[in-house]
């Protein structure tokens, strides 16, 4: 028989059971969202610990009380069976054990004597294959609950919104009720009632369960209803279920409370903006600490078709405007080149025919590098950039993950700074929680079991702790004018950014717990003039970390040790020197930061009116006048100039000095040395000329290959058709300091 039964396995090796849904769980263990299997059953695997004592000796007392006694198939069982549907018809008994039952459930056949036989057949090919724990786990996966619903743990969420782990004894004897009597979910509750109070006394009867349980569970109400599918952050769990194809179940990293508060939130904010033509909002939140994401918010509602809920707008490319600024600024300050002090032009500069404006088309002369960051100006930015390197800066945006930018690398130019590239997101709110982590870059995770990243240190725990100073700031333009009150803002450090057009508005934000990343806009790409990082944006943001987190100003960041203060000139940001009377407190990185002089103001020699300055080879022996005067940048003097607008000026050098010097000529701002210029063939195109002269300058001459162009005036601007190949251009003052650079035109 042995033999036989081993030959017969080889013949008719068992059926393969129906697969299970993909089922996404919270780290709480709560059911997040669920597919449906292949045959569109919902059916949820148990795992063996899921499956209680209690709910295995409820199931086995009342399906099969001798399971772990016989080998698939209980032959008293079956002869008692036998004799009673022979010989006493009125009441049919089954035979049926739970192996028995789940041969059945594999290969679903019409209920003759020669099928029961099979059964039988397959009852022992399932014994000699699993254990007693996994047939009874099988079993209790693949019972039928009515419907579509089957399995204990997908009868447990869709009746009860519970696991079967926490089901009480009532709830249990109702779901071992239900595979005998399907229909009764859709009956008279009363009939429900008697069938769970039967049962309950019969297991009394048994002593199965002690009496205070079988009370408890008499005095229980039904509370039975069929629940909606699980569909909590589906743009998430969509995404899960695409990576994880081959799992049953995926527990992502998502927190029930907080997820569930954003949700509410995005959901009511968005309602009043799509009055003003503004109909989708994306959020994704971060804990810093375990750089998991507690919430992820594709969008406003998933089911808005008319407004393309089901867009993730978690991981689409848009512009991030003014995003990046803070990494440009982290990076400046780690290469030594700034300090939050430092001042630096802004004023109108062609960047190799890229003329960048602010927001609100002012310039504001010489500003500090924390007044450009928080005021979000452009020029500071640029003329950073331009500095460091666009490729240098680049590597470093690919190092934070920025993976668009990587795919665009030789696309990209100065612009990207003010949002001319493409990023998520998600890779925006990756960037600002490395600020929050002291500047180490660790990609968060979307679930348990994904693949970490090793983490990666992008800016310097100084450099990062400045730039959150800065960023914490409730002045400026980043902060809503439509808010109210600086105290009910949340204590978070937070940047803003509204792409061109006014098509993106972003606000990413942070502290040492959480990062919050917000966007909103129209995912069909239009804009609307309502639509800004400030105004749109951060407001949601601040709503979300008032609800999320409200104990921000207890644990704020702490300086590293890596940093230090010092008192700085507050004209220019330098070390003061001796003429230097306003200071100020800077911070600063020991090693790193610049530290040269204050050169803010210079010693002039003039007549004692005033009118005139002099040198040391023409300054004469009486009559003089020693005075300090505001040391500008050129392209600062040409900026006042140019607006009118007043300031300490140096008197016109001595008109009778005969001595050329070549302090302070002429700066070509107009073009860039080394730079290719490409002109369209035919179309007359011209290229402008313009210097920033020091303002006792009245003249200037240019050259184009040696061969004078034009006389004009110090602050005019000249144009002209530029020949092909390398071109050498000259400016020559009136001081005869003269300043040369070599361009390339090419035409096309």
């Amino acid at each position: 028989m042995f033999l036989l039964f081993h030959i017969l396995n080889k013949i008719f090796p068992l059926p393969a059971l129906d697969d299970y849904s993909q089922i996404v769980e919270t780290e709480s263990g709560e059911i997040q969202f669920a597919t449906l299997n292949s045959t569109d059953k919902w059916r949820f695997k148990a795992e063996l610990d899921e499956i209680t004592p209690v709910l295995k000796k409820t199931i086995l007392e009342k399906e099969d009380k001798y399971f772990y006694y016989h080998y698939g198939i209980n032959p008293v069982s079956v002869l008692r069976a036998s004799w009673n549907n022979i010989f006493k018809s009125k009441r049919k008994l089954g035979a049926s054990t739970i192996t028995m039952q789940l041969a059945r459930m594999m290969e679903r056949k019409d209920r003759t004597y020669g099928n029961k036989f099979i059964e039988m057949f397959r009852a022992l090919q399932i014994e000699s294959k699993y254990s007693k724990d996994e047939i009874l786990q099988l079993y209790l996966n693949h019972i039928p609950y009515g419907g579509n619903i089957e399995g204990v743990k997908t009868a447990a969420f869709f009746y009860y919104n519970q696991k079967p782990e926490t089901l009480s004894l009532s709830q249990m004897v109702i779901l071992s009720i239900i595979p005998n009597f399907p229909n009764i979910i859709h009956g008279d509750a009363d009939d429900l009632l008697q069938k769970r109070n039967y049962w309950l006394k019969q297991f009394s009867k048994s002593k199965l369960f002690d009496k205070a349980q079988i009370e408890d569970a008499f005095d229980e109400e039904l509370n039975f209803e069929r629940r909606e599918r699980p569909h909590k952050a589906p743009h998430l769990s969509h995404r899960l279920c695409r990576w994880n194809s081959g799992e049953n179940k995926i527990v992502s990293t998502i927190s029930d409370e907080i997820q569930a508060r954003a949700e509410n939130l995005v959901y009511n904010y968005v309602k009043p903006l799509k009055f003003n033509n503004i109909n989708n909002a994306s959020v994704l939140i971060i804990d810093n600490i375990s750089a998991k994401v507690v919430a992820y918010i594709g969008s406003d509602d998933f089911f808005d078709n008319n407004s393309s809920g089901q867009v993730d707008g978690v991981v689409a490319i848009r512009s991030p405007g003014s995003a990046l600024k803070p990494l440009i600024y982290a990076h400046a300050l780690d290469l030594g080149l700034i300090t939050p002090k430092t001042k630096v032009p802004d004023v109108p500069y062609n960047f190799s025919g890229y003329n960048p404006g602010n927001y609100d088309s002012r310039f504001r002369g010489l500003v500090s590098i924390e007044q450009a960051l928080t005021l979000s100006l452009n020029l500071p930015s640029v003329k950073l950039l331009d500095e460091v390197g666009v490729n240098n800066f680049i590597n470093l945006l690919i190092k934070s993950g920025f993976k668009q930018i990587a795919k665009d690398k030789k696309n990209l130019g100065l612009s990207l700074i003010l949002g001319g590239c493409g990023v998520s997101l998600e890779e925006l709110t990756n960037l600002f929680s490395a600020f929050a982590r002291g500047g180490i870059y660790k990609k968060a995770t979307l679930y348990s079991g994904q693949e970490v990243e090793k983490p990666q240190r992008i800016i310097s725990s100084a450099s990062a702790f400045m730039i959150t100073q800065m960023l914490s700031k409730v002045e400026g333009p980043d902060f809503p004018s439509n808010w109210g009150d600086f105290s009910t803002a949340p204590k978070i450090a937070w940047k803003t950014g509204t792409s061109y057009g006014r098509r993106d508005a972003w606000s990413i934000g942070y502290n040492r717990k959480y990062t919050v990343g917000v966007w909103v806009g129209n995912f069909d790409g239009r804009g609307t003039p309502e639509l800004t990082g400030a105004n749109v944006a951060t407001p949601l943001l601040f709503q979300i970390f008032n609800a999320i987190d409200n104990k921000q100003e207890q644990d704020w960041f702490i300086p590293p040790q890596s940093i230090d203060y010092w008192e700085v000139c507050s004209e220019s940001g330098s070390i003061p020197n001796d003429f230097c009377e306003d200071l100020t407190i800077d911070t600063y990185i020991p090693g790193i930061s610049p530290n040269n002089r204050c050169q803010h103001k210079i010693e002039v020699f003039t007549d004692v009116n005033e009118t005139e300055s002099y040198c040391r080879f023409c300054k004469p022996e009486s009559n003089v006048k020693r005075k300090l005067y505001r040391h500008y940048p050129a392209e600062v003097i040409a900026f006042f100039e140019e607006e009118n607008i007043p300031y300490d000026k140096i008197p016109p050098h001595n008109e009778n000095c005969t001595k050329v010097f070549s302090q302070n000529g002429p700066v070509i701002s107009s073009l860039t040395e080394g730079v290719e210029y490409i002109f369209i063939a035919n179309e007359n195109q011209k290229m402008m000329l313009k210097a920033n002269v020091e303002n006792s300058v009245e003249n200037v001459w240019w050259y184009v290959n040696d061969k004078l162009l034009k006389k004009a005036l110090a602050k005019e601007k000249i144009f002209f058709i530029p020949p092909e190949g390398e071109v050498k251009i000259s400016c020559t003052d009136d001081k005869g300091r003269n300043t040369n650079i070599w361009v390339t035109v090419k035409y096309i």
